[in-house]
């Protein structure tokens, strides 16, 4: 493959995968407001935890969809020999390790570098989604442990 077509092919396979991240985690946002409006004062550690558990397994979903996109793209491609091969490479290469037991021909290289910066672009805004879910739930712990007095002494919102 050219490295035209594989610059052209790894801009498509770039952008989906920031979509479908995009998607996930505003999906995920969605369900984790209505899990919050549900918390009632008994069993919150509980309540959080599950929180914080469904953020997480959200993410890793994500993640692993669009590894097997690139790893899909490898096999009907004809980059790689076996859907096993390419999912094994695909995350390898996604999440940055790199073992380089199994390396593209150069017509591919240029693809599986760049996905491998994707990788590395998702994997951090997942990161800071994930900072930021718990922060929260920490941020309504404190407010519930101060009470009605604390809401009263920082004011209207």
């Amino acid at each position: 493959m050219s490295l035209l077509a594989q610059l052209f092919l790894a801009s498509i396979m770039a952008a989906a995968t920031i979509g479908i991240h995009l998607a996930g985690l505003t999906l995920m946002l969605m369900l984790l407001r209505r899990h919050r409006s549900q918390r009632r004062r008994v069993n919150v550690h509980l309540h959080d935890g599950i929180g914080i558990v469904t953020a997480a397994f959200g993410l890793f979903v994500l993640h692993a969809i669009e590894i097997w996109a690139y790893a899909a793209l490898y096999v009907v491609g004809g980059a790689l020999r076996s859907l096993e091969e390419a999912l094994y490479f695909s995350t390898s290469t996604y999440a940055t390790i790199g073992y380089g037991d199994i390396v593209l021909a150069p017509g591919w290289r240029v693809l599986g570098a760049i996905e491998g910066a994707n990788g590395v672009i998702l994997l951090g805004w997942s990161t800071a989604f994930f900072v930021a879910v718990v922060s929260r739930i920490r941020l309504l712990e404190i407010e519930m442990e101060a009470g009605p007095e604390g809401d009263q002494a920082r004011g209207p919102a």
